[in-house]
C-alpha cells in the first residue's frame, strides 16, 4: 500500500468527509447471492461499513490507519480493524462481496487482488468506487478547477492520477459488472466546503511543504461567487465492479 495519507488528520476526515447514496449500497447488495459477510477494505471511519450493514449480517472492516479506525461509528455488526489491504487476516472465500471506498488507488494491485481472490467466495463480487472533483456553479467550478490543479498540483501524491482519470486504464483483472451511474449530491455552505477541501491529502501536504493554509486565499476568491446561504454540490461516482 502507499503511504499513509490521512491518519494525522483523522479527525477531520470523519468529520467532513462526504457520505455515499444508499442506492449505491442497494446495487452493490443485489450482486452478490449470499449476504452474510461484506469485507470493506480500506474502510476509513466506516462511511461504506455503516450502510453496508444493512444488507449484510455482518461487515468485516479494514484499514491501514489506526487512527481512522479509531473515529469509526461503532455498530453492533461491524467489526473494525487496522490492518493492511494486502494482508486482511481474514479466512478464506468468507466473503460474498468486497468494496474499497476513495482507496482502490492507494493499494498495492498485485498483492491486493491476489488478496481479494483469497477471501470472496467464488461467484462473489468486488466494487471499488471514486468520487471525482466537485462541481457546482460554473463560477464556483472555475475556482476550484485552478486550485485543484495549479495551487494544490504539485503536492498530489502520484496514486492521485487513477482519481482524474475515473479509475480508467487501472488494472483491474475481474469479469467486469456493469455499473449504474451514481452522484453524491449536498447542501453546503462555504465554510462546510472549505471544511471538506481541508481533509485533501494535497491541503495537509502543501500546509507542512509551504507553511500556510491554501484555503485562506481560496476562500476569498470563492466569497464572492458563492455569496451568501448554501450551493448544492455535485460529486460524480466513478465505479469498477467486477466478478471474482
Amino acid at each position: 500500500m502507499a503511504g499513509d495519507h490521512f491518519s494525522g488528520h483523522a479527525v477531520d476526515y470523519a468529520k467532513f468527509r462526504p457520505g455515499y447514496p444508499a442506492a449505491l449500497f442497494d446495487w452493490i447488495a443485489a450482486q452478490t447471492p449470499g449476504h452474510d459477510l461484506a469485507w470493506d477494505c480500506g474502510c476509513g471511519n466506516g462511511q461504506a461499513s455503516v450502510p453496508l450493514a444493512t444488507h449484510f449480517r455482518r461487515v468485516a472492516a479494514t484499514d491501514f490507519s489506526a487512527e481512522q479506525i479509531a473515529q469509526a461509528t461503532p455498530h453492533p455488526r461491524i467489526d473494525y480493524r487496522a490492518v493492511p489491504a494486502e494482508a486482511s487476516g481474514l479466512p478464506d472465500g468468507c466473503a460474498d462481496v468486497v468494496t474499497i471506498a476513495q482507496a482502490l488507488h492507494w493499494f498495492d494491485f498485485d498483492r491486493f487482488y491476489a488478496e481479494v481472490r483469497r477471501v470472496v467466495k467464488p461467484g462473489g463480487a468486488i466494487v471499488a468506487w471514486t468520487y471525482q472533483l466537485l462541481r457546482a456553479e460554473p463560477a464556483i467550478d472555475t475556482v476550484l478547477a485552478d486550485f485543484y490543479t495549479h495551487t494544490l498540483g504539485p503536492h498530489w501524491p502520484p496514486e492521485r492520477k487513477w482519481v482524474d482519470l475515473a479509475y480508467r486504464g487501472m488494472p483491474f483483472p475481474f469479469e467486469k459488472i456493469a455499473t449504474p451511474q451514481f452522484e453524491i449530491r449536498l447542501q453546503w455552505s462555504l465554510a462546510d466546503l472549505l471544511a471538506y477541501l481541508g481533509t485533501w491529502s494535497a491541503t495537509q501536504r502543501y500546509r507542512k511543504a509551504e507553511g500556510r493554509d491554501p484555503l485562506t486565499a481560496l476562500d476569498e476568491r470563492l466569497a464572492p461567487a458563492w455569496g451568501e446561504g448554501v450551493r448544492e454540490i455535485v460529486w460524480p461516482i466513478a465505479i469498477k465492479a467486477g466478478r471474482v
